[in-house]
């Protein structure tokens, strides 16, 4: 039996929060991706964890509950080429900011997943180290983040095959990395990275 996680509901009760975290900053191809989740303060459920901490079916289970009793919830990505250009930690905090630029509602403040974030325009920020097993909105991010980046790399893994993608969402695997030995490096992946 799965033992539940009990994610804080929020930081501060009395004001809008939302949760930010991104997906595939490890990965060797395709975009990073992020989400920003605004959850009601009596949001709960059992399964909601850091996405890394459950399989995808659970994932895929909890995406469209979020979505559907989310207050606010955007994503976004920035490109392999951008990640080349800027580097990952700068692609990965646009991606955050890009998701709260989408939200339906602003939100009063924004709790991060990690340990760096740019200020986002006069709205005040909270930094937490493994924020995705702690608070709910995070957590709620991560999974969202995490699902539409598989799904974007689902689609392009049926326009390069070669590389697995559809098993390793390009992850740096043996497999991965054996692929691009033999075959070379795509379009989709990450030149600033090591490759091989």
């Amino acid at each position: 039996m799965k033992k539940e996680v009990c994610l804080a509901p929020y930081l501060n009760s009395e004001v809008i929060e939302a949760g930010c975290d991104e997906a595939g900053r490890g990965c060797l191809a395709g975009a990073v991706f992020a989400a920003a989740v605004i959850l009601p303060k009596d949001f709960y459920h059992p399964l909601l964890n850091d996405s890394k901490q459950i399989c995808a079916r659970d994932r895929n289970l909890l995406r469209p509950v979020i979505e559907k009793n989310a207050i606010a919830w955007a994503v976004a990505s920035v490109d392999n080429e951008e990640i080349d250009g800027i580097n990952i930690l700068k692609a990965s905090i646009k991606a955050m900011h890009l998701a709260l630029n989408k939200l339906a509602v602003r939100p009063e403040f924004i709790l991060v997943d990690g340990n760096r974030f740019y200020n986002y325009p006069d709205i005040p920020h909270s930094c937490i180290i493994k924020g995705d097993s702690l608070f709910a909105s995070i957590a709620a991010a991560s999974v969202l983040a995490k699902t539409h980046r598989d799904e974007y790399m689902l689609s392009i893994a049926q326009e390069f095959p070669l590389y697995g993608w559809d098993k390793n969402m390009a992850y740096p695997t043996k497999a991965h990395r054996e692929a691009i030995e033999k075959h070379g490096a795509c379009r989709y992946h990450r030149l600033s990275y090591k490759l091989l």
